[in-house]
C-alpha cells in the first residue's frame, strides 16, 4: 500500500509531463546556440534540478533525439498553419524548408549523437509525415500556379536539401534565396520522364 491517493499520482504525472516538455524545449533553444552546452545549463533553463532532467534524458544522446524527434513533430504538423499565414503558397513553401534547414543545421551540430541506430531508426521515421507535409505544401503551389503538377514530394525535399548546407548567416540566407528561385525556376515546368 502506498499513501499517495490517485488524484497525488495525477499530479505527479502532470508535473512530470510538464518538466519534460519543458527540458525538450529549453534543449531546443540551447542547441540552436551552441550544439556543445552542457545539459546543466538545460536544466537551468527549463527550470529543473539535475536529477529531474537526467531521471527524463539519462544520456545526452536521448535528450538530443527527443528535442529532434519534437521539432520534426511539431514541423510537420504546421504545413496547414504556414499555408494559412501566407497569402502566397510559394512564401508558405519557403517559410517551411527555411525552418526545416534551421533544425537540420542544429541536428549536424550535434554530431555523433545523431549517428547511432536509434538516432537512424528516428530519422527514418521522420521520413513519412515530412513528405506528408511537402505535399501538401507541394499541392498548394501547384494550384497557385508556382510549381508545375507531376513533381514527387520527396524528390523536392531532396533538391531542397540545399537549403541545409548554405552557411548559416546573412550571406547563407541570401544564397539559399538565390537558390530558392532558381529551384522553382526549374519546378515551372513539367517533370521529364527519364
Amino acid at each position: 500500500m502506498t499513501d499517495q491517493t490517485p488524484s497525488t499520482y495525477g499530479t505527479q504525472r502532470k508535473a512530470a509531463a510538464r518538466n519534460r516538455v519543458a527540458i525538450i524545449e529549453a534543449a531546443h533553444e540551447l542547441f540552436a546556440e551552441n550544439p556543445l552546452v552542457p545539459l546543466s545549463e538545460v536544466a537551468k533553463r527549463a527550470g529543473v534540478g539535475a536529477g529531474t532532467l537526467y531521471r527524463h534524458f539519462p544520456t545526452r544522446e536521448d535528450l538530443i533525439l527527443a528535442a529532434y524527434q519534437h521539432d520534426i513533430d511539431r514541423l510537420t504538423t504546421t504545413a496547414d498553419e504556414v499555408l494559412a499565414r501566407h497569402s502566397s503558397a510559394k512564401a508558405a513553401f519557403v517559410e517551411w524548408f527555411e525552418t526545416l534547414s534551421a533544425y537540420i543545421r542544429i541536428k549536424h551540430g550535434l554530431g555523433d549523437a545523431l549517428h547511432s541506430a536509434a538516432a537512424q531508426e528516428l530519422i527514418a521515421a521522420s521520413w513519412g509525415p515530412t513528405t506528408a507535409a511537402v505535399t501538401k505544401l507541394v499541392d498548394a503551389c501547384v494550384a497557385e500556379g508556382a510549381i508545375a503538377p507531376g513533381h514527387d514530394p520527396a524528390d523536392i525535399i531532396m533538391l531542397m536539401s540545399f537549403l541545409w548546407r548554405v552557411a548559416n548567416n546573412d550571406d547563407g540566407v541570401a544564397q539559399g534565396r538565390r537558390l530558392i528561385s532558381a529551384v522553382f525556376s526549374g519546378l515551372k515546368e513539367a517533370p521529364r520522364p527519364i
